[in-house]
């Protein structure tokens, strides 16, 4: 993936922290969110540094096994055929989007009206 453009949002004037996004060229988005700390460090001007060096440390765990990267590998249970753990990670993933995962509640009014 090519980066070919990225983006920076402030959560609360910057007090909440920033989410910096790397745009790729075939339309993937990358989101790299991060609270900002007590001494309000984080800024726009550091923001993009600060996700870059993020995404590093991120691509050099991710090469090596999860045991040496510290990195916790979740289990395939899809593949080892584990219907149970497959239903506890869909009610773990349902529950981690509620309200989200609630149908859209669609109300339709009409107004009635005489002719004049």
């Amino acid at each position: 993936m090519q980066v070919i453009g990225t983006q920076v949002i402030s959560a609360h004037g910057g007090k909440g922290g920033f989410t910096v996004e790397f745009v790729g060229d075939g339309g993937e988005v990358v989101s790299v969110q991060m609270p900002n700390d007590a001494a309000q460090s984080l800024n726009r001007g550091n923001a993009l540094g600060r996700a870059r060096e993020l995404m590093a440390r991120f691509a050099s765990a991710h090469s090596g096994t999860s045991e040496t990267s510290g990195i916790a590998a979740r289990p395939d249970a899809r593949s080892a055929g584990d219907r149970e753990t497959v239903e506890e990670q869909l009610d773990e993933g349902l529950e981690d989007t509620f309200p989200a995962s609630d149908p859209v509640s669609i109300t339709s009014t009409s107004i009635t009206g005489t002719k004049r």
